[in-house]
Order: structure tokens, then sequence, then C-alpha cells
């Protein structure tokens, strides 16, 4: 019987924690391997075409995580959705002492991060303020104002978790999401 290895996805996985710590041009390959307890040789194995492409996949995963994670919030309506998603990142802050942040922030913002990444998490972004948008205009806010404000929450969190990694402080989430909650309220509302 042929033997099944998961250490390609353990060092995607372990790619994503890397890059959400020290970005994308801080991370190396003895970084993932460590992390994700795989064989040296493993790396060109699965990731033939090297950094650009575990960075590529990485982003992939990440995005498809966090959209996976938010269709199961929307469930309970767009303000349960928001509280889980503070709760969600006030648990990877607590867990890495404010020292990870979200992957595809990193992927945007490192200039090392290959463009087709740059690309992924455009996509990723789109995904996932598209999913919050559909929620709000199930619960009847009106197209135009739900695409916007579903921008807001999305772009309103990362920077968030930016800025409370900054100040190892939780008080810029905490105060985002009550401005959040207030909008999202008042749309509903509408």
């Amino acid at each position: 019987m042929p033997r099944h290895s998961d250490a390609r996805e353990k060092m995607i996985k372990s790619a994503v924690r890397v890059m959400r710590e020290r970005g994308v041009e801080a991370m190396s390959f003895n970084d993932v391997l460590t992390r994700a307890d795989a064989p040296r040789g493993s790396v060109y194995h699965h990731f033939p075409l090297g950094k650009a492409q575990l960075v590529r996949e990485a982003t992939q995963w990440a995005g498809d995580f966090m959209a996976d994670e938010e269709r199961a919030a929307v469930a309970g309506g767009s303000l349960a959705a928001l509280r889980l998603l503070v709760e969600y990142w006030r648990r990877i802050l607590v867990g890495s002492d404010f020292a990870a942040g979200c992957p595809i922030v990193a992927v945007t913002v490192d200039g090392a991060a290959p463009p087709e990444a740059r690309e992924i998490a455009g996509e990723a972004f789109e995904q996932w303020c598209k999913i919050f948008a559909d929620t709000l205009q199930d619960e009847g806010v009106d197209a135009a104002r739900a695409r916007s404000l579903a921008t807001t929450v999305i772009a309103s969190t990362e920077g968030a978790v930016v800025l409370c990694r900054a100040e190892r402080s939780f008080e810029p989430l905490d105060e985002v999401a009550g401005e959040l909650e207030a909008l999202i309220r008042s749309a509903l509302r509408s």
C-alpha cells in the first residue's frame, strides 16, 4: 500500500503561520520545514518552482480557509459574523502574543511577494467582501450599501489587527468592532 504523506499540507500551513508572523520576505524554507517537521528534500519535491510557488499556494490556502470560516459565521447573520470575526482575531493575537496577523495582508504589503500571490490575495479580499455583502443583502440591505459596508468591515477589521499588533492591545479591535456593529445595526434598520 502506498504511503500517504501530509508533508505538503503541513508545509503550506507552516508557510501561512510564518507569513502571518514575519511576512513573505523573511520567510525561509528552514522556518517552514522546522514548523512542518518535514525533511529538507521535500520542499523541492512538493514545490519544484521554489518559494514563489509555496507563497502562492499558502496564500490560496489561507484565503480559502478564511472564506470557509466566514461562510460558516454568516449563517448566524451579519452581526454574529462580525462578533465571530473579532473573536477569531482576538484568539490569534492572544495565541501569538500579538505576533501574528493576516497572511493575506502580509502578501499584499510585502514587496517580496510574487505578483501572482498578490493577485490571489486580492481575490481573497474580494471573496470575503462578497460573502459578507451577500449576507447583508439577504438581511434586507440594498446591494450598493451592502457592498460598501462589507468592504468597510473587512478593511477596518484588518486594519485593527495591524494596530493591535503595533500597540500590543485589543483596544483598536474593540473600538473598530463597536463602530462596525453600530454601522451594521443602522443599515439593518434602514
